[in-house]
């Protein structure tokens, strides 16, 4: 599916003077986290397709996070793919280290990030405070935040909107248009027509020349519970996609609402412990509490308390009711009879922390849905440590984890004991897990989306990021199935000339 906006006429190729313009690969590189990708014109314009954060290995990604690998002051401009701190972390450190150019994103990721990025500021304060107290003990250098709340105010005066769809001229030799890309509220394809050259004085044309690039941010699932399928985007000759669940595929959506009341069901019914699902506060958690909302209408839900215990998941949730005309039909149908989708009569949203504290000591069953998702941060490491000894009860992850998360090294099964907050606990509750909730498409409906977007003989080249490296080198293969060739698997750092 096409659109003749995007293309430009074909000249034959000895008419084309050949430039240099280069993308780089400074993150999301060989792994899933910390995505960044610098692309230089032929006329110089620096590009920074996403900025983001270091995520999952705790103290560990300071460095990685601090080394940005460019420098702040040259780069012209940011596109935006969508909110995810792992897209859009590190915007206010650019900030702070001289960035002033414009940050391009579609209107609903401007309003998550506002709340997003203030939320990190705020975790990171917290998570410095505890690592120099550490420091201080073992007379250790202490480090600073990347960044203050200060600094996202300052930084979120840079975010300039663009609606979907829209053909939007950044730079004079640069046009930008977003796509629905379906992984969450706000999410875009970016993609990119870059002027390549002027034709000679004697063509029998004066078309110009360009080099389309699209970059898929993260890609959604073909049948999400809240979010539309991602919308077809125009032809690319070099496309960057993500590769996160390049060697699995998901459970039905149907199947994963009937696991999720099954493990409902057996905690807190049956054991009558409470079960706690790590859930990212944007998306995952409105995803989750979707469901739940379909099966208290239906009365499928047992009659217990559910606490979404994160103030970004009540903040979040705010802006999801501003945007429902970027939710899917289902609940666009679900509004004319339950005017809000994400609330019912037995759930709770907890801003306050003494309230949150309180669920640690209640002894009735009951839903905990918080934040993290990979367990990293946030009120749910506590509500984990504070639960994971107790047979009564189960963790339930619903989302990715990094393999150096809590969150992954939860789930290894010969582990009997895990380390939170420089404690042991054995671990006795129940650790579950829900594949389908997933806000990432699998390998068979990436690879769907892709060749019904394009053609893919047309593409010369195709670079595979965002992935573990088992994951990125199978996806390859299925690429390779499916007729992509010229497919390249970057290395963090490397820079390739297109």
């Amino acid at each position: 599916m096409h659109n003749s906006k995007f293309f430009c006429n074909f000249v034959p190729a000895n008419a084309i003077k050949h430039t240099l313009m280069t993308i780089q690969f400074l993150g999301a590189a060989r792994e899933v986290t910390g995505s960044k990708h610098l692309i230089t014109t032929n006329s110089g314009k620096q590009i920074l397709l996403d900025c983001g954060m270091y995520q999952g290995k705790g103290m560990e990604t300071e460095r990685d996070n601090r080394d940005l690998g460019f420098d702040p002051e040259k780069i012209d401009c940011i596109i935006l793919s969508h909110a995810h701190i792992d897209h859009s972390g590190l915007i206010p450190y650019l900030w702070r280290q001289g960035f002033r150019g414009d940050v391009y994103c579609t209107p609903a990721t401007r309003d998550l990030c506002a709340l997003m990025l203030q939320d990190t500021a705020f975790i990171q304060a917290q998570d410095v405070r505890w690592y120099n107290k550490k420091m201080d003990r073992l007379h250790q250098p202490k480090i600073t935040p990347l960044y203050d709340t200060n600094h996202v105010q300052r930084a979120m005066k840079l975010f300039v909107s663009v609606d979907y769809n829209r053909r939007f001229r950044i730079f004079d030799d640069v046009f930008l248009t977003f796509t629905n890309s379906g992984h969450m509220l706000g999410s875009a394809v970016v993609n990119l027509e870059v002027f390549e050259e002027e034709l000679p004085a004697n063509a029998k044309t004066d078309a110009k020349i360009w080099k389309r690039i699209a970059y898929t941010g993260d890609i959604g699932r073909l049948h999400s519970h809240i979010l539309p399928s991602p919308d077809t985007f125009p032809q690319c000759d070099y496309l960057i996609c993500e590769s996160t669940y390049g060697n699995r595929l998901h459970e039905d959506s149907l199947v994963s609402e009937q696991e999720l009341l099954g493990v409902v069901e057996d905690t807190c019914v049956y054991k009558k412990g409470k079960l706690i699902i790590p859930s990212f506060s944007v998306g995952r958690t409105q995803e989750i509490v979707y469901v739940l909302n379909q099966l208290y209408n239906n009365g499928s839900l047992p009659q217990i308390p559910v606490y979404v215990d994160s103030p970004l998941s009540f903040n979040a949730t705010q802006v999801f009711r501003m945007y429902t005309d970027e939710l899917n039909e289902e609940v666009r149908e679900t509004m004319q009879f339950d005017p809000d989708p994400f609330g019912f009569n037995t759930l709770h949203y907890i801003t306050d922390i003494n309230e949150s504290k309180r669920l640690n000591t209640n002894p009735d069953p009951c839903i905990i849905i918080s934040a993290s998702g990979m367990l990293e941060a946030g009120r749910v490491k506590h509500h984990v440590a504070n639960h994971i000894a107790d047979p009564r009860c189960t963790i339930l992850i619903v989302g990715y984890c990094t393999p150096t998360s809590l969150g992954a090294r939860i789930q290894d099964p010969s582990r009997k004991w895990i380390s939170i907050f420089g404690f042991d606990h054995k671990i006795k509750a129940q650790i579950s897990k829900i594949e389908g909730f997933s806000g990432h498409g699998d390998y068979r409906e990436m690879i769907d989306w892709l060749t019904r977007s394009q053609n893919v003989e047309a593409i010369r080249r195709t670079f595979i990021v965002h992935g573990e490296e088992e994951a990125q080198d199978e996806y390859k293969d299925h690429l390779y199935e499916a007729g992509f060739r010229n497919i390249e698997i970057p290395e963090k750092g490397e820079k390739v000339i297109i």
